[in-house]
């Protein structure tokens, strides 16, 4: 049988900007939890804001030492660029997806295929990120006007993050009757 079009998946919507915001923020935060003890055990890194940290002194004068760029140190590399990205990257070998894109229903899928990506699409989706990211953003903000949601990681891995049409779009239910025979799940009129 000749290859066709990909067929299309009615039960499947892509995930938009918004949501996929959500499921960053969800993300950051567990990574906070995570890595804020972590990091408390590297002296200078977790111990708070010392006195040559701080932008401004007392006086109100400028500290124009912390505005310095410093080199990290090997654990800080570690424990702030290695680790997520290691756990990153197994839990979309693992899952297709991050905790956070699980809170919200959501997976990661070959663009091709709507099947489970390879790993080698997942590393380069994570080194996508970069791309993405270092021009004001603008590969991440892509996903808002793109038509199938993809972000520059995205299409250079050849995936697309889609969600169930049932969470997606679930209806709102009132208190009351059951629609009626004239109306649609929705509760709007046919």
């Amino acid at each position: 049988m000749p290859a066709g079009p990909p067929r299309a998946d009615e039960s499947l919507v892509y995930a938009g900007f918004w949501i996929r915001v959500w499921a960053s923020i969800i993300d950051s935060v567990l990574v906070l939890i995570v890595l804020y003890p972590l990091a408390s055990l590297i002296p200078g890194v977790g111990t708070g804001w010392s006195s040559s940290g701080e932008l401004f002194n007392q006086y109100g004068q400028v500290n124009y030492d912390a505005m310095g760029m410093t080199v990290p140190g090997p654990l800080h590399v570690l424990l702030f660029w290695v680790l997520p990205a290691v756990v990153v990257i197994i839990f979309w070998i693992a899952r297709s997806a991050t905790p956070g894109k699980m809170a919200i229903g959501a997976r990661i899928a070959d663009a091709r295929t709507g099947g489970k990506p390879s790993s080698g699409q997942m590393i380069l989706r994570y080194l996508g990120y970069f791309v993405s990211t270092i021009p004001f953003c603008l590969g991440l903000i892509w996903v808002g006007m793109d038509r199938r949601k993809q972000g520059w990681h995205d299409k250079i891995a050849r995936t697309v993050v889609v969600r169930s049409r049932e969470v997606a779009l679930a209806t709102a239910r009132f208190e009351g009757e059951p629609p009626s025979d004239n109306q649609d799940n929705s509760g709007w009129k046919k």
